[in-house]
């Protein structure tokens, strides 16, 4: 029993066993091997020096009650099957359409839910090379070829997406760093394309085409430095969430073309991105080994969680798990449409509903009762859970009645003496500043370290104007001091000792990647060349210290493939992961395949971290 609880921590020779099943609160999730999808031949792709593999899913309105159909890439190969999930076996011998691409391979793709049909599809898919295509899978055809010429951008499309609530308008991200809207119905031209500038602000620049008659690209958005990896559209289409591999995630007014918010990752550049299925929240991941929540109305950093050990390749959240038990819990900005229309004025909306969010609970003896479950998947072929509880989300409530859902390591109000800052030595390689263990006793040899100049009590250039709402709940006691004191110290050494060493490595990998080659590039490095120091952005509003907001632990945290995950997609009876081996694995939610008893396993050790 010892063993396996060892193992299940993630302890012990079986440390790398591949998890087929895992528990949390709502039950078992069990991987169903005959659900599993890859290329006909079921053998492993050598994925050395290809793209990742991506899925993307629609549903058919299929009058046989089996709509659902799932499209992948693995290499040079594109596929598309009817996707059978829990309910039956999946049947490789009989994909729907298969393509093979010469010269080029898929990178990215996604379907138009609103035109879909059983008898017709509209599925684009972006390529290594910049083109991108427009097929129907089901009717086996290619209507368009988009950037066919390579004229307006030659580098590869990192994420394809039409626009929420268009049949013709789609997006397309480049590893240039550019960001092209296109019609499907418009021709893309015979000449490279002449922009004229539309909008600038900090570290963006956008541009019309030049054009007498209606043609391809409507729009160029050039977004900050490096390659653009991944953008979303917010659940209500008014909003863009763009990540880069400069380490900013920057979020936009999609129809204004004006500038929300920006946050910086703690360092490395940001790989993927999501929101929260109300709109309110935005998780970020990549280089740093960390996945970072921003609030969107507050337009800061309210947590971040440690959990992988090597980059984060996708975010998402699990919109079936995510519950409010209130009728208005959040009380931002009264209603939805309250919310949009004064989107603009997030800021000084913020204070104010902070400080109604505050009254309210000073006078209500009920906390408001929100969780929000995202995952995560990364490179270190890890999956883990995380819940967002109303302790991280109005830190001002009471820690006794709030602090029971979930896992986190405050490094300003854990009763713990912090040791030593350890650098961890995996893929990002995100620095260690607090003990994750609370029982842990020891002196802290932080108290001693010369040259220290950082006052005893934290600034806090992330906290709401009133002091409630603190993110640390510190109430200046001289513990509470002395520790936040010892672990700033040990932060800022290990920091800037990192930043010594990985300085000239970290500036060849972010100014690599190949810039934009057209007219707007003098202006592009004008506006970069002001860029934000990473050093100086570190403490401020843009990227808080470790030490100034909460630090999640995962729910579950699961090592379940043998090479790099590179999907997590959370469907209403099960979760969809698939590696870069091309295997695309299905979990059964609980309760969805009577194979095991939950009540059995559910209080088995494995798989849940109290």
């Amino acid at each position: 029993m010892l063993i396996s609880k060892m193992a299940a921590e993630g302890g012990g020779k079986e440390m790398n066993e591949i998890k087929t099943q895992f528990t949390t609160r709502e039950g078992v999730y069990k991987l169903l091997t005959h659900s599993e999808y890859s290329r006909p031949n079921r053998v492993p792709f050598n994925s050395q020096g290809s793209n990742p593999v991506k899925v993307s899913f629609v549903n058919v309105n299929d009058q046989s009650g089996n709509g659902d159909r799932i499209c992948f890439n693995v290499g040079r190969e594109l596929y598309f099957y009817i996707y059978k999930g829990v309910r039956k076996a999946a049947d490789l011998s009989k994909p729907i359409d298969k393509r093979i691409y010469k010269g080029t391979q898929p990178t990215c793709h996604d379907f138009n839910h609103l035109t879909a049909t059983a008898e017709s599809v509209s599925l684009l898919v972006g390529f290594s090379a910049g083109q991108v295509q427009l097929i129907d899978p089901i009717k086996k055809e290619t209507s368009k070829l988009f950037n066919e010429e390579r004229l307006i951008d030659k580098s590869r499309v990192t994420c394809v997406k039409w626009v929420p609530g268009s049949e013709t308008l789609f997006l397309v991200a480049h590893s240039s760093g550019n960001l092209y809207l296109y019609n499907v119905e418009h021709a893309c031209g015979t000449a490279a394309p002449h922009y004229q500038s539309l909008k600038q602000g900090e570290n963006y620049a956008v541009h019309t085409c030049k054009s007498k008659a209606a043609r391809n690209p409507l729009l160029k958005w050039t977004v900050g430095e490096g390659a653009l990896n991944e953008f979303a559209f917010s659940p209500d289409g008014k909003f863009l969430a763009c990540v880069s591999q400069d380490g900013f995630l920057r979020v936009f007014n999609f129809d204004a073309v004006e500038l929300h918010g920006t946050m910086k990752s703690y360092f490395g550049g940001l790989l993927c991105v999501c929101w929260s299925p109300d709109g309110k929240y935005i998780v970020a991941g990549g280089e740093d080994d960390l996945v970072t929540v921003w609030s969107f109305v507050d337009c800061r950093v309210i947590a971040r969680g440690h959990g992988h050990k090597s980059w984060v390749s996708v975010v998402a959240f699990d919109h079936y798990t995510t519950s409010v038990d209130d009728a208005d819990p959040m009380e931002f900005s009264g209603s939805d449409e309250d919310f949009q229309d004064q989107i603009h004025f997030c800021r000084d909306r913020a204070n104010s509903a902070q400080s109604q969010l505050s009254k309210r609970n000073s006078t209500d003896s009920r906390p408001v009762q929100v969780t929000y479950r995202f995952g995560s998947v990364g490179q270190d072929t890890q999956l883990c859970f995380w819940d967002l509880t109303e302790d991280i989300l109005f830190p001002h409530l009471p820690l006794s009645r709030t602090r029971t859902h979930t896992n986190v390591m405050n490094a300003t109000s854990l009763p713990v003496a912090v040791g030593v800052a350890v650098p961890a030595g995996f893929g990002g390689g995100m620095v260690n500043n607090v003990s994750a263990n609370p029982s842990t006793n020891g002196n802290s040899s932080g108290a001693n370290t010369p040259g220290n100049s950082l006052p005893a009590s934290l600034p806090r250039s992330n906290s709401l104007p009133h002091s409630a709402a603190t993110t640390a709940n510190s109430i200046g006691s001289a513990m509470d001091s002395a520790i936040a004191t010892g672990v700033s110290k040990f932060a800022t050494l290990a920091l800037h000792d990192r930043k010594e060493r990985h300085h000239e490595k970290d500036h060849k990998r972010n100014h690599s990647v190949g810039h934009t080659s057209s007219k707007s590039s003098d202006k592009l490095n004008m506006l970069t060349k002001t860029k934000m120091d990473p050093a100086k952005t570190l403490g401020t509003l843009l990227c808080p210290r470790m030490e100034d907001i909460p630090l999640l632990e995962p729910l579950i945290c699961k090592k379940i493939a043998h090479e790099r995950l590179t999907v997590l997609i959370f469907l209403e009876d099960c979760i969809v992961t698939a590696c870069q081996e091309g295997f695309i694995c299905t979990w059964a939610r609980p309760g969805k395949v009577g194979l095991l008893s939950s009540q059995n396993q559910a209080s088995s050790p494995s798989g849940t971290v109290v």
